[in-house]
């Protein structure tokens, strides 16, 4: 029978090339996943994190063998990772975007310790994408995903593929299978498929199967006329789950399990279309960048961008650029209903033919990992915004089709006469609007990003043209009819090269920050898909923030019919969404014009209030303090609980804001922080706060207990404010 054994805990880290007898002094212990190198959230070196490291574990099998295979997997690791186990070299992977895996059966002490070395070498090695020129991203260094141990036996389930087909007439499933016997000996087995709804609801399928020895068997199994199939969507993302089992005589051999969904997803000449009806998409990019730890992020980071861009940015599709992202992350995507479009490594170069071996593979890797997900709608097989290589790219699109007929390619470029060999012509439009397309089906997959650089701390009158910017295009995606959707650049601004990036070698292109905090940009994106009522002004509320003073015009996004707008007590006035300028949008932002305060150089300042109104009701309120003044530090974690596994880590959001919580985006005081209790904080503490508002992370222990994280202001002649202290159970 599988098992599979989570195997990130005591691991030994140090950050050099050590010999397999190297003595324990030398290590420091880590959990996975792990970042090979801490750095501050901007302004460092990428060569900071670019050595060679060395990863080892000590460990005694946690189950008796019983004649089964032990694979060693590695979700990922940056950049190229050479593995012994027991002293026997057992090769290398290079690549840290794909998982990999070594059979490490045949070197392992059964009833004795065993040790697993692991040389991690990462360099931006030219031989391995993405590298070979400069790179708009990061390539952070260290074991940043989960590895696992994995026990299966000689007659085992090798990999399956659902494939619903038929979906809105007459729901079917195929099952493509592909078992592998091991065995010197003829194997007699049963094949069982299972689906399960989480209700009562069950279908299921036996297939008896004969195969030779030391071979693989490929057969798909036919489940038609499912009845009562619920779809997925992004509004009801409905998950079933599929169980395929192998059995013998002796019983149960071989079980995998996976969620799966039943839709349609089609890109047409006229737009994207699911389960039938077309869905106009507005999306952002994300980099799995993070401060501090790079990408080496846990499961619940992961997750939560997902839910970041989906309940708090209101998307509906992201692209996981430039690279396969994290399997937690598809996952949450898949769970709440975000459409996915899943790339390649890549950024622009294309290397020579071992290079391009390498991308070939990494095609593989990716549709294989992740062609179960109901949310991914589209598969890049283009290294982004390379030269064209029709020898590279047909077979990149052939291999595609063949791994998965379901799903449609799409190849990122950003000229226009680029040859057009895949099903979807994506393309980085940088034009300030819609190009007319030259190809269909078409979508847009950037737009503004390096366009508009917008900081946090940049003046109000750049902060608010940053999000307009992208309501103007997003508005005339929806009227060009055969676009599919806009794809902004990008999600948060992320770290990167001194050859692109701002003097911090930071790309401030994202409509949130780094910390996932927030610009206009973001509420613009809000306005257009949160669940609740909405209402936010594009605003710090001062006179001197815009070109010859005052707030005029006064943009509010929301998603509400009509706003109301109060300065102090007195009302100003009922305004309608802006549908002369955006006439496409679902809800277009609010143009308020002229107020009496707007112009007046010198005149008292009274409290901003926003109201939004639905159906004449007030069902949203957004207050800004008139002086401006820090009145509290808010101090809010994502999670109010973790799990004390050492890797388990959750955002501390802080802020200077006014006495309602809105940030103030000049108020540069420097925060502290204590931690009490078992765990850690991650972060620069203290923090020289720059835009009013950033994050740390608080990383569980391992002991259950209760983690106390206190912040307080600490730079000299700073306005007194009140220290701050949040507590995180760890379970």
């Amino acid at each position: 029978m599988r098992t599979v054994h989570a195997f990130n805990h005591h691991w030994q880290f140090a950050p050099s090339a050590l010999p397999l007898d190297a003595d324990d002094a030398l290590f420091q212990l880590v959990t996975l996943p792990h970042t090979n190198k801490l750095l501050p959230h901007h302004n460092f070196d990428n060569a900071d994190y670019q050595f060679i490291s060395t990863y080892r574990k000590r460990f005694h099998l946690p189950e008796a063998r019983a004649g089964r295979q032990v694979w060693l997997d590695f979700d990922g690791a940056m950049t190229a990772a050479s593995v012994w186990i027991n002293g026997q070299r057992l090769g290398e992977h290079a690549g840290g975007y794909v998982p990999f895996s070594f059979d490490i059966t045949p070197f392992l002490h059964d009833d004795a310790e065993n040790s697993v070395h692991v040389e991690l070498d990462s360099f931006e090695r030219p031989d391995v994408p993405p590298n070979g020129f400069v790179v708009d991203y990061l390539t952070f260094g260290g074991i940043y995903r989960e590895v696992n141990l994995r026990f299966i036996e000689p007659t085992h389930i090798a990999d399956f593929f659902a494939k619903p087909r038929d979906v809105l007439t007459a729901p079917k499933l195929d099952i493509d299978v592909r078992v592998r016997n091991l065995r010197a000996d003829l194997q007699t087995c049963q094949l069982r498929v299972l689906l399960a709804d989480d209700g009562d609801q069950t279908f299921m399928s036996e297939t008896p199967i004969l195969f030779p020895a030391g071979g693989d068997l490929a057969l798909t199994v036919d489940m038609p006329s499912l009845s009562d199939i619920k779809l997925w969507t992004p509004d009801d993302p409905h998950l079933y789950t599929l169980t395929v089992s192998l059995y013998d005589d002796s019983g149960l051999l071989d079980q995998v399990t996976r969620k799966i969904g039943f839709r349609e997803a089609q890109f047409r000449a006229d737009g994207f279309y699911l389960n039938g009806q077309r869905l106009p998409l507005r999306g952002l990019n994300r980099h799995q960048t993070y401060p501090y730890i790079g990408g080496a992020a846990p499961a619940r980071l992961q997750r939560k961008d997902a839910d970041i861009l989906k309940h708090e940015l209101g998307v509906n599709i992201a692209r996981t650029s430039h690279y396969p992202q994290s399997p937690h992350f598809l996952d949450r995507c898949d769970e709440i209903g975000l459409l996915v479009f899943e790339e390649i490594p890549g950024w622009q170069f294309i290397g020579d033919s071992d290079w391009k071996a390498l991308t070939l593979r990494d095609v593989e890797a990716m549709i294989t990992r992740d062609r179960h997900h109901a949310a991914i709608v589209l598969w890049g097989v283009r290294i982004n915004e390379s030269a064209d290589d029709d020898a590279l790219y047909a077979a990149t699109n052939a291999l595609a089709h063949r791994l998965d007929p379901t799903r449609q390619t799409g190849g990122v470029r950003n000229f226009t006469t680029s040859h057009f060999l895949e099903d979807v012509f994506t393309y980085n439009d940088f034009s300030n609007t819609i190009i007319d397309p030259v190809q269909t089906p078409y979508l847009v997959t950037e737009f503004n990003g390096h366009m508009f650089p917008t900081k946090t701390w940049d003046n109000e009158l750049k902060q608010v043209e940053h999000a307009i910017r992208h309501a103007r295009v997003q508005d005339k995606a929806l009227a060009v009819a055969d676009v599919s959707g806009a794809i902004g650049w990008c999600a948060f601004d992320y770290n990167t090269h001194r050859e692109l990036g701002s003097g911090d070698r930071m790309c401030y292109h994202g409509v949130s920050d780094i910390f996932r905090l927030p610009k206009f940009a973001a509420d613009f994106y809000a306005s257009q898909g949160v669940a609740i009522p909405f209402v936010r002004a594009a605003t710090f509320w001062t006179m001197g923030d815009r070109d010859e003073g005052g707030n005029d015009p006064l943009w509010v996004f929301s998603n509400c019919d009509e706003i109301e707008v109060y300065l102090g007590d007195d009302r100003e006035g009922r305004f309608q969404p802006d549908r002369a300028t955006f006439p496409n949008l679902r809800h277009p932002p609010f143009r308020v014009p002229y107020l009496s305060l707007f112009s007046l150089w010198g005149g008292r300042y009274q409290d901003l209030r926003i109201v939004g109104l639905i159906g004449g009701q007030s069902v949203a309120e957004q207050r800004i303090a008139a002086d401006g003044l820090p009145a509290q530090i808010v101090l809010a974690p994502d999670d109010a609980e973790l799990t004390a596994d050492g890797a388990d880590m959750t955002r501390l959001v802080f802020k200077i804001a006014d006495k309602y919580g809105n940030r103030l985006p000049y108020a540069t005081s420097v925060v502290a922080f204590t931690l009490a209790g078992e765990g850690e904080l991650i972060g620069e503490n203290p923090f020289p706060l720059v835009g009013g508002q950033a994050a740390l992370y608080v990383k569980a222990g391992h002991k259950p207990g209760t983690l106390t994280v206190t912040a307080r202001v600490v730079n000299a002649y700073a306005r007194p404010l009140a220290p701050v202290i949040i507590t995180i159970r760890c379970v």
